[in-house]
């Protein structure tokens, strides 16, 4: 707490957590949305079906007011266009024909102005040149410019009037609309192409005599209109409007127009100026007067069916919107009432399975696993059953009463394995620490009579190490069981004593060097451990490395507590293989894994006893390229060493004495009295406490410069005889240990070795020293090899 932080005021977490959102209301979201989703579908394409409806009727409308007074224009404006060409060219009675045209053109603007009063349409593409009318009128009654030039504007307007009868009357956002509608536009392009032969036949005037330009612009026409009525008009006319389409063009009136175009295009005489004209061009004005007419008719009549078509196709998308609405809602309605039914059966059905499984997690599972933890039978008709159900919610509850079932079945087999084990280790701890009492009572009786002897002693003394090393594997068989080991201690002890007895349990102890950096002590209650603890770890160093390898033991204060780091010149090991290893030693494993990995057990000891501390133990590769083993004791474990406090070095270290967990060990018998184990070590060090300090052996090097491996001769046999303090022969054994022989080493390596008196000097080459060392390595990976392959 921040000590600015009021008191009773708990800070509020900085993590948001991800809401959950409940079932119920995921049914609900699956049932709205879609409902929401097709309602937005039904609506928007109701909008769209009434949009086009709409637009049809107001097409409908505006062509039916506005359709007419266009198509009079149109009309007006190419008889006009024929009028002022006829009077260019000079024609008797020409000037007469034109007023009477203009006034009929100006009539049919100004309606057609009054009329287009919807800014909305296209119609002003049409206004906006007819506001120039006067001004070609003016030019043509002057002669000003060309004829052609004069006549293009009236072309210009009336293509104009044929482009907003295309766009706004085609209709093209329905096809079949847009299919009826097409002959119409045909149609008025064809009345148009036959309109401007007739403005180039006026054109020739009297004479007959017409310029080039003009004889292609009346191909240009004719080729034109002929097309039309060929791929565009009669393909798409309907049964009716087809017949009344042959009745024109089969007319007299039509053949004579088809007879003169034909003489036009094969009868006419090149001139100088252009070509002359046949003389069956005279009876163009009363054949297209009267067939004119004719197609007059015919594309009104188009032009009312399109409009009729219209209407009905409105009304078609009105009543196709009202059925698409009713069917929408009966739709959405009966979504509601299926996901309404849906959710209530679910939910319901998920609230049994909710109040079956809390019941049996919370009341059925821990009486079962209460029941196997104290030997008892379960009754398998308390446990959920598989119903073989095909549904979902019923296959939820059959993979739930499947896990039911295996967590039970594995708790049966850990109970079996535990019961199992427990009876194991109580049958072999009883008869192992039986014949250890008797083994420690008949050594010490052995050097109570005997301890005048030294080659006795000796021996005597090597079956003290081989007892206390069966010792310690039956504390260890107690702390993989879940017992504790006991500790006798009282007061706290120095670390440099603390080494020391860890040292004593190993059997190649003599290879191990202790240094004690700092002077602090242990607290009593955890001196035991902690001693079982680093002697595993220096019995794995002092096994796993080269025999004539020093072992280093140090230990020094640090910020977490004390640091303690075992480290030896052992083979090396793989990343991924220290991985592992510290996995052991931070977690506790099953049975199943000490079972297949029983010739590492040390490891797991080491994990069990760290967990017990509260210590950490980590494994890494030293700077020799061996091992090594930090332990990081915690600073509750610590005591402050006073300044005059004296080393016990010869202190007796006390037995202890072996408690099994109840109930799968039983306690072992006692080991002999306290006082003589007591009087028998104490002699025993004192045995072997030189009397002089040694001094510290010289480095040799070789003739390279590089240091030289050597081995230390056993300080029991290489100290000089006169050196040792001669001991009374109720002397009892000394309390260093020795370890087990090193079965898994070459046999040439388990004869005795012979005592060097003396340090020779190294005079190997490098190469021969590299040539060494990759032949060690070499072996100590063999030997790995065969140690895997060994594993059960």
């Amino acid at each position: 707490m921040s000590p600015t932080e009021p008191e009773g005021i708990r800070r509020q977490s900085t993590t948001r957590r991800r809401r959950t959102v409940r079932l119920r209301t995921l049914l609900i979201l699956l049932a709205v949305v879609p409902t929401v989703a097709m309602g937005t579908q039904v609506t928007l394409t109701a909008q769209r079906l009434l949009a086009q409806s709409e637009q049809l009727r107001a097409d409908v409308a505006a062509a039916e007011k506005i359709g007419a007074p266009l198509y009079t224009l149109m009309v007006d404006m190419q008889a006009e266009r024929t009028a002022t060409a006829a009077q260019w060219a000079g024609a008797a009675g020409a000037d007469g024909e034109l007023r009477a045209r203009r006034e009929a053109t100006d009539l049919a603007a100004a309606e057609f102005r009054r009329l287009a009063d919807d800014p909305a349409r296209s119609f002003g593409e049409v206004t906006r040149p007819l506001d120039k009318l006067a001004e070609y009128r003016q030019r043509a009654d002057t002669r000003s410019g060309t004829a052609d030039s004069a006549l293009s504007y009236y072309s210009g307007v009336i293509g104009k009037v044929i482009q907003v009868y295309q766009q706004e009357f085609s209709h093209a956002e329905d096809a079949e609309l847009a299919q009826a509608s097409r002959p119409v536009v045909a149609m008025l392009q064809a009345t148009e192409m036959v309109a401007r032969e007739d403005t180039v036949l006026a054109l020739a005037g009297p004479s007959g005599d017409l310029s080039f330009a003009g004889y292609d612009q009346f191909v240009s026409a004719l080729g034109a209109q002929r097309y039309l009525h060929e791929a565009l008009i009669v393909p798409h006319l309907t049964a009716r409007d087809q017949r009344f389409y042959d009745r024109v063009v089969g007319s007299h009136d039509w053949q004579t127009k088809t007879r003169i175009e034909s003489a036009v295009l094969s009868g006419h005489k090149d001139i100088v100026s252009g070509i002359r004209l046949p003389a069956e061009i005279r009876g163009w004005q009363s054949a297209h007067a009267n067939f004119s007419v004719q197609m007059t008719t015919l594309n009104i009549d188009l032009a009312r069916s399109v409009l009729t078509r219209g209407e009905a196709k409105a009304d078609e998308l009105q009543t196709e919107v009202a059925w698409l609405i009713a069917g929408s809602g009966g739709g959405l309605l009966a979504v509601v009432v299926v996901v309404v039914f849906t959710t209530r059966s679910v939910l319901r059905r998920l609230h049994n399975l909710h109040v079956r499984t809390v019941t049996v997690a919370e009341e059925t599972l821990p009486d079962v696993v209460a029941r196997l933890q104290r030997g008892q039978t379960v009754d398998p008709g308390a446990l959920p059953a598989v119903s073989g159900d095909r549904d979902e919610v019923g296959r939820i509850s059959d993979a739930f009463a499947r896990a039911v079932a295996v967590s039970v079945e594995g708790h049966r087999q850990l109970a079996a394995e535990r019961h199992g084990f427990g009876l194991f280790a109580s049958g072999i701890a009883s008869r192992t620490g039986n014949l250890v009492s008797r083994q420690l009572s008949l050594t010490e009786d052995l050097q109570d009579t005997f301890g005048h002897d030294e080659a006795l002693l000796a021996e005597l003394m090597r079956a003290d190490q081989l007892t206390v090393g069966m010792r310690r594997q039956i504390e260890n068989l107690l702390i993989l069981a879940g017992g504790e080991v006991p500790d006798p201690h009282t007061d706290p002890m120095r670390v440099a004593d603390l080494l020391r007895e860890a040292a004593s349990e190993v059997e190649d102890f003599r290879r191990i060097e202790r240094q004690a950096l700092d002077e602090t002590s242990v607290e009593p209650s955890a001196i035991s451990q902690i001693s079982h603890l680093l002697a595993e770890l220096l019995d794995n160093a002092t096994r796993f490395s080269p025999p004539r390898s020093k072992v280093v033991i140090r230990a020094e204060l640090v910020t977490d507590g004390l640091s303690v780091e075992v480290e030896d010149r052992g083979p090396r090991v793989s990343p991924e293989r220290y991985e592992e290893m510290n996995g052991r030693l931070h977690e506790a494993p099953p049975y199943s894994v000490l079972a297949q990995n029983a010739h590492r057990l040390g490891l797991f000891v080491v994990g069990h006893l760290a967990d017990q501390l509260g210590a950490t133990v980590t494994l890494r590769r030293s700077v020799y390229g061996g091992t090594s083993a930090v332990v990081i004791l915690p600073q509750q474990l610590l005591v402050a060493t006073d300044e005059g406090q004296a080393p016990r070095a010869s202190e007796p270290r006390p037995r202890r004495e072996l408690q099994a967990p109840p109930p799968a060990l039983e306690l072992l018998p006692a080991p002999a009295p306290a006082a003589a184990t007591a009087t028998a070590t104490a002699a025993a060090d004192a045995a072997l406490v030189p009397t002089v300090p040694p001094e510290p052996e010289p480095v040799v090097h070789t003739s390279a410069g590089l240091p030289s491996r050597r081995t230390k001769a056993p300080a029991a046999l290489a100290a000089p005889a006169a050196a040792l303090v001669r001991v009374p022969a109720t002397a009892a054994r000394p309390a260093l240990p020795e370890r087990v022989p090193q079965t898994h080493i070459a046999e040439q390596l388990r004869e005795p070795r012979a005592p060097e008196t003396t340090v020779r000097p190294d005079t190997a080459t490098p190469e021969e020293v590299a040539d060494a060392w990759a032949d060690y390595e070499q072996g100590t990976q063999t030997v790995e090899e065969e140690l895997r392959r060994e594993q059960p």
